[in-house]
């Protein structure tokens, strides 16, 4: 894999601590703002958000722009949306600061796919795509369990100054190594990439997306209540608990990259089987110490396994001109799974049966992907058929 597909690694790694590292610092930004848990959930739905308006209506400015530049632009927007993070002074300005932060996600990541694509030989895309986002991976491995131990010794704030130094980082290791061959993206005229968005099978793709992610992030947003009011651990131990959910983050998405390349269909519906098995499973192995890590470990695996597989089939659908604006709404459908999920697990703590049934409930949503997963290919092969006739 070449250097400047790891510098697209380090940008992601930046964004996905970003995204992720509120999830352990919940408690704290509670306390300290005066919120409710659930209300604090809910600042990961205000950045998915922001991912899913700013992917498309960014995607659509910036396709005029050398795609380095383009880059280099969202990570500048990045650095500053979260050094607004570490300066808000109330609630409301961190959720507004937070969904700023968000506006440059979606964009970063599907262009940066389509970078990373291009970079590598035709059979190893899907494994070029995951690559990159094993930023997001290490971010969740590395960069969330210290951001949460830094948030608990210095306070929250400390956590998202760190980050905003991930970010500065970042703009520099892209600006140094993504090749100025990468300047030049060809541009077809508009109508040719909005028109993908009358697709069916590429819409129906997105929402495969949405519903893939969504029970995920029902569970891994109050990942840590989850750990200290089931599994019974201290807050403490949340931080090294989340190492391990890392560690399958990074196993599950190389894997799934792996397979993807080999048989993309049945990666795809694979893996959203797995999830939706583990996730069922999670919901009994949290309530016991041993179980809670095993399910952490699992959970991230078969979460991230799905990655590699749901973007490459939307980018098989869409097809050339329309590839960037659907790279791009692919991430936006990812968080918007996200803010689905977040506040589902939100609402099911505040109005439903409570934090022990997150898990079993959320678990009904990759299972809807995997039904929906399962007629789009079925209609795939019927219209292949057809024309063949």
């Amino acid at each position: 894999m070449p250097i400047a597909l790891y510098a697209l690694t380090v940008g992601a790694f930046g964004i996905g601590v970003t995204e992720f590292v509120i999830m352990g610092l919940l408690m704290q930004v509670a306390a300290d703002l005066h919120v409710s848990v659930p209300a604090a959930g809910l600042l990961m739905t205000g950045y998915a958000l922001g991912v899913f308006v700013g992917a498309p209506i960014l995607t659509l400015a910036t396709r005029r722009l050398p795609r380095k530049t383009t880059l280099l632009v969202l990570m500048a927007i990045f650095t500053l949306g979260n050094l607004a993070c570490a300066l808000a002074p109330s609630y409301g300005l961190l959720m507004a600061a937070r969904v700023v932060t968000a506006l440059a996600h979606g964009t970063f990541f599907g262009v940066g796919s389509l970078v990373a694509v291009s970079l590598v030989a035709p059979q190893r895309k899907a494994s070029a795509i995951a690559v990159m986002f094993t930023g997001l991976t290490i971010a969740t491995l590395l960069g969330v369990p210290f951001g949460a131990w830094l948030g608990l010794a210095f306070g929250w704030r400390a956590t998202f100054w760190a980050v905003t130094g991930v970010g500065l980082v970042a703009l520099a290791v892209l600006a140094v190594f993504v090749p100025r061959a990468q300047d030049q993206a060809a541009l077809g005229p508009l109508s040719e990439e909005l028109a993908v968005l009358a697709r069916p099978q590429v819409l129906m793709g997105l929402l495969i997306t949405v519903l893939g992610f969504g029970g995920v992030f029902a569970v891994f947003t109050y990942i840590q209540p989850i750990l200290v009011e089931l599994a019974g651990y201290t807050k403490e131990a949340v931080s090294p608990i989340l190492l391990v959910f890392g560690a399958g983050l990074v196993v599950g998405n190389l894997v799934g990259g792996r397979w993807a390349d080999r048989s993309l269909s049945p990666a795809l519906l694979g893996t959203l089987a797995l999830l939706t098995a583990v996730m069922i499973a999670a919901g009994f192995a949290f309530h016991d110490r041993i179980g809670a890590v095993l399910a952490a470990f699992l959970l991230g695996a078969a979460a991230f396994a799905t990655v590699a597989p749901l973007q490459m089939r939307v980018l098989q659908q869409a097809g050339g001109a329309g590839q960037g604006l659907a790279s791009s709404l692919n991430i936006a459908a990812f968080n918007l799974g996200n803010a689905f999920g977040a506040w589902l697990g939100g609402a099911v703590i505040a109005h439903g049966p409570g934090l022990s049934a997150v898990p079993l409930i959320a678990a009904a949503v990759p299972l809807s992907a995997l039904a929906l997963a399962a007629f789009s290919l079925t209609l795939e092969r019927r219209t292949i058929a057809a024309l063949a006739r």
